[in-house]
C-alpha cells in the first residue's frame, strides 16, 4: 500500500489564540506527521481570553493568565513555536511567509488565526491616559490596577465586554457609569427581556446606565478626566473603557490578494479564496450551515468549531455535522448562555419567571426554533442546542411545565 509523502514544509499556523492553537492540537492529534508551526506576536505562553474580562478583574483574584496549553505540550509534540514575532507578509503564489525579523519559511498549508482587535475611541481624547480597551493581559492587567475603590470608572458600550467589565469594577467598590448609544443593554446580541433582566441587575450592584449617549471627546489635563457625549452631558472619570466592538485582523489576508469582507471569507472547510490557505475564528465570515446568512461570530466555540473543520479536512478525514453556534456571558454572578444566532424579527417567548432570576427566551423563526437565550436554566440550554430548527408550538414552549422537547411538533 502507498505511503502518503510526509511535505517536508510545515503548516504554519498565524495566532494562537484558541483557534490556532485548536487547529495546532488537532493536528496531531488525528495523526498529522508533518511540520507544525504555531506564530504568536504575543511572546507568552498561547492563553485563555475569557478570563480577562472576568476573573482576571475579581476582588482577590491572581495576577496571571491560564494558559491554554501546559508549557511542555508543544514541545512534547513536537508543535514548533515562534512567540514574539509578527508575520510581516503571506507570499500565497511561492507558499511562504516573512516574519518580523526578516526570516521567511515556506509552508504546505497555512492557516490564518490572527483573531480581532478591540475598536479604540477614534475621537478627540481618546488616546488620554486612562482611555483603554480590553483585549489581551497586558490590557487586563493595567486595568486591574486601577480598579480601585471609589474609582470614577465611565464604560463607553453595553455589549458583554463593557458588561463584564461593569461588573468586575462595581464589585471593587468603583463608581461605574455605562453609556450606551443604543436603549438597551446587549441590543445588538440578545432581545428586549433579557436586556432590561441585566439592566436592572446591574443596577441593583450600583451601575447607571445612560441610553441614547453618543460620546464625542474625553478630556483631561495630564489624563482622562471626564467623557461628553452629544447631548452636552458630562461624566467624570478616573477610567475610561471602550467597549465598541472589534474588528477582524485581516490586514495580511487583504495583502495578500485573499477575499475579504469585514472578515476573511471561508467555505464549510474553513478554506479561503486560496485553496493552501485557511482561515479560523474572529478573523473569518462564513455561511451559516442553519440559514443560509453571512456570519462573523466572536466566540470560542467558533473558533474550535472551525479549527476542527481545518484539522479533518488536511487529514482528509470526514468531518462531523457543523455545531450549534453556542455564546456566554457571567455578570454579577449570573450566567448568560446563548444556542443559536438570533435575528431581531424572530418571535420571543419567555419560559418561566424573571423575577426569580432562572428564565429563557425562545426565538422562533417561521415557526421554528432559532435560538434560546437561557439565564442559569441549563436544562433549557442543553434542550434548545438540541432542537435548533425543529418546529415548536408556541403555546407549548411558554406553558408552565412542558419542556422544550414536549413543544417539539
Amino acid at each position: 500500500m502507498h505511503e502518503p509523502r510526509i511535505p517536508t514544509e510545515p503548516i504554519i499556523i498565524i495566532g494562537a489564540g484558541h483557534a490556532g492553537v485548536s487547529v495546532a492540537a488537532g493536528l496531531r492529534s488525528q495523526g498529522w506527521d508533518g511540520g507544525v508551526l504555531l506564530v504568536d506576536a504575543d511572546g507568552r505562553l498561547p492563553y485563555e481570553r475569557p478570563p480577562l474580562s472576568k476573573d482576571l478583574l475579581k476582588p482577590g483574584s491572581a495576577e496571571q493568565v491560564t494558559p491554554l496549553r501546559r508549557a511542555g505540550y508543544y514541545q512534547e509534540r513536537c508543535i514548533e513555536t515562534v512567540l514574539g514575532l509578527d508575520i510581516r507578509q503571506i507570499d500565497v503564489e511561492n507558499r511562504s511567509v516573512t516574519l518580523s525579523d526578516g526570516s521567511v519559511r515556506a509552508y504546505h498549508r497555512l492557516v490564518i488565526a490572527t483573531g480581532s482587535t478591540a475598536r479604540a475611541l477614534r475621537i478627540p481624547g481618546g488616546d488620554l491616559p486612562g482611555v483603554q480597551t480590553l483585549k489581551t493581559f497586558d490590557d487586563a492587567a493595567r486595568l486591574r490596577t486601577q480598579l480601585t475603590p471609589g474609582a470614577r470608572v465611565v464604560i463607553v458600550g453595553a455589549g458583554y465586554i463593557g458588561l463584564e467589565v461593569a461588573a468586575a469594577a462595581a464589585a471593587l467598590d468603583c463608581d461605574v457609569t455605562v453609556l450606551e448609544f443604543q436603549d438597551r443593554v446587549m441590543s445588538r446580541v440578545t432581545s428586549e427581556p433579557v436586556s432590561r433582566f441585566f439592566e436592572q441587575h446591574h443596577e441593583n450592584h450600583g451601575v447607571r446606565f445612560v441610553f441614547g449617549a453618543a460620546v464625542t471627546a474625553v478630556e483631561g489635563d495630564e489624563r482622562a478626566e471626564r467623557v461628553l457625549t452629544a447631548d452636552g452631558g458630562s461624566y467624570p472619570a478616573d477610567v475610561v473603557i471602550a467597549g465598541i466592538g472589534v474588528v477582524p485582523n485581516q490586514q495580511l489576508a487583504e495583502a495578500a490578494g485573499l477575499e475579504c469582507n469585514d472578515g476573511i471569507l471561508v467555505d464549510q472547510h474553513g478554506r479561503t479564496s486560496h485553496p493552501e490557505v485557511y482561515a479560523a475564528g474572529d478573523v473569518t465570515r462564513f455561511t451559516s450551515p442553519f440559514d443560509g446568512s453571512s456570519l462573523r461570530l466572536e466566540c470560542i466555540q467558533n473558533a474550535q468549531a472551525q479549527a476542527d473543520s481545518i484539522v479533518h479536512h488536511i487529514v482528509e478525514k470526514p468531518r462531523k455535522d457543523p455545531d450549534i453556534p453556542w455564546f456566554w456571558t457571567v455578570q454579577h454572578g449570573v450566567r448568560l448562555q446563548t444556542a443559536g444566532v438570533r435575528h431581531p424579527d424572530d418571535d420571543a417567548i419567555v419560559r418561566g419567571n424573571v423575577e426569580d432570576k432562572k428564565f429563557s427566551v425562545v426565538y422562533l423563526r417561521n415557526g421554528k426554533l432559532s435560538a434560546v437565550d437561557t439565564i442559569d436554566s441549563l436544562k433549557d440550554f442543553m434542550a434548545a442546542k438540541r432542537l435548533i430548527g425543529a418546529a415548536l408550538d408556541p403555546v407549548l414552549v411558554s406553558a408552565p411545565g412542558t419542556s422544550l422537547a414536549e413543544a417539539a411538533i
